[in-house]
């Protein structure tokens, strides 16, 4: 047999190197690099040294302290991962965020768009298992930057700045069963981004000053937030904010595309201008192009209660609200602004004596609609809405449907239409029966024309401006 036979083909030789080169170390134990896990040494060095080596990284049981952000370059270090296994706390006593994220995806999630060393060493880094404390007035959680399908799940972080902020362009993000806690700045800040495809599901977001789930400028689709608990969100000394805040000012692109489905999301009705949801849908487009309205939003199956306004929206479009249980509204339940194509279907807004209502929690209720067109009200309960002028109260707005809805024991008027036009009012039932109350009538329309009342049941009949409304067919029960 020839010498050259036993050699190695180059070919052999060459897939031997790209292995090599595409596969980092499969494990690296931060305590193996040199970390102390003492909760007194920097340990910074020994956890980015093990980082650079790629692959699981594990975090045995400990505290480690760090004083500068551990970079993750994905590009370098290959398919990462942090795990801690619930019993690791990272505590970061510097600026910045504790781990960082960079990768080097600039395409959308198209196939074609995603190049292959993005396949070959970036998809997917992840973080499982780990506590993150911030120890430092500017320190973060977690930063992703470039990143494609980067996954968090079971992981707390608390006392930080911003608990996950997601930065400059990611794709397809899972965040789930976390705890994101007790943060000065936001829960997860999408900050001025451009993210397509995101999910956060099975959450705990509370008590983050700056807002839970916030989107500002950028440009953000698809955002699916489910069976999550937002709650207390805001603070008494801090700007206004939400437990879930999109906010498309200054952005031509906006924040679209967003279903908000089966959540818990409440407190704090003493911080100013609060509210469970606000979207602010008008942007700010490049020069040349007009206005747009962003939206496309579902709203449905939630718990919303105790802020200011439970669900505010102002120059949206294109939002669905069903199905949702609204309640301790300090000023409105909901409050419609400027916006058009708005379909509200069957939501319970409720005055439950079991939690304490009365004259004292100065909780209102109520929803208004302001400057909107093209909506429809499709079966809506309300029941005590107290010192408004009207339960339902519809303002200078055009082309709306509003049906089958009941309004019960509400103070003053049941549903003032006021400078309305071209709308109808159809099938629904409002009354008061509280004993002593002193109701004003169940239906009124100030101004406007082209309106049509019709086939309602008004316990307290109705008053309407001459040639406001056509008025056929309406009932007082009696």
């Amino acid at each position: 047999m020839s010498a050259s036979r036993l050699l190695p083909s180059f070919g052999f030789i060459a897939t031997l190197i790209l292995l090599l080169h595409v596969q980092p170390a499969l494990s690296a134990d931060v305590r193996s690099c040199g970390a102390k896990g003492d909760g007194q040494t920097d340990d910074t060095t020994a956890i980015q040294k093990a980082v650079d080596s790629g692959g699981r990284v594990s975090f045995p049981k400990g505290v480690y302290c760090i004083t500068k952000p551990v970079v993750i370059e994905l590009d370098k270090t290959g398919f990462t991962s942090l795990a801690g296994d619930g019993v690791a706390r990272v505590v970061m006593e510097g600026p910045g965020a504790a781990f960082r994220f960079v990768g080097t995806h600039a395409g959308s999630a198209d196939p074609e768009q995603v190049k292959p060393n993005v396949w070959e060493r970036q998809r997917m880094p992840m973080v499982d298992g780990l506590e993150i404390v911030g120890a430092h007035p500017e320190a973060d959680g977690i930063e992703a930057n470039g990143t494609m399908q980067i996954t968090i799940t079971r992981t707390t972080v608390r006392d930080a700045r911003h608990g996950i902020r997601l930065a400059a362009r990611n794709r397809n993000v899972l965040i789930a069963d976390c705890h994101i806690y007790h943060n000065r700045g936001i829960g997860v800040f999408y900050d001025d981004v451009n993210l397509h495809q995101s999910n956060i599901s099975g959450c705990h977001i509370s008590y983050c000053a700056g807002g839970g789930i916030v989107s500002r400028g950028g440009n953000v689709r698809n955002i699916q937030i489910g069976t999550c608990d937002i709650e207390m969100n805001m603070a008494t000394n801090a700007p206004p904010t939400a437990n879930v805040l999109i906010d498309c000012s200054g952005s031509s692109a906006g924040t679209a595309e967003v279903e908000i489905t089966g959540c818990t999301i409440q407190h704090s009705g003493k911080s100013p201008d609060s509210a469970n949801i606000r979207i602010i849908g008008r942007g700010n487009p490049a020069k040349g192009q007009p206005v747009a309205r962003w939206g496309h939003v579902t709203i449905t199956g939630n718990v919303l209660s105790d802020v200011k306004v439970n669900v505010h929206l102002r120059d949206a479009r294109s939002v669905v609200i069903t199905g949702n249980t609204f309640y301790m509204g300090y000023e409105h339940d909901l409050l419609v602004e400027d916006s058009s194509n708005i379909v509200v279907g069957p939501n319970n807004f409720d005055r439950n004596p079991l939690y304490g209502y009365g004259d004292a929690a100065k909780v209102n209720g109520g929803v208004v609609f302001r400057g909107s067109t093209d909506c429809t009200l499709d079966g809506l309960h309300i029941n005590g809405a107290w010192r408004k002028p009207a339960a339902l109260m519809v303002e200078k707005c055009n082309r709306f449907n509003i049906a089958n809805c009941t309004i019960l024991d509400s103070d003053n008027v049941g549903l003032l239409l006021k400078d309305v036009t071209n709308s109808k009012v159809a099938g629904c039932l409002i009354r008061d029966d509280r004993r002593d109350a002193k109701p004003g009538p169940s239906l009124k329309v100030e101004g406007g024309r082209g309106n049509w009342i019709v086939q309602n049941l008004l316990a307290n009949g109705h008053e309407a401006a001459a040639g406001a409304a056509r008025v056929e067919g309406n009932h007082d029960g009696k």
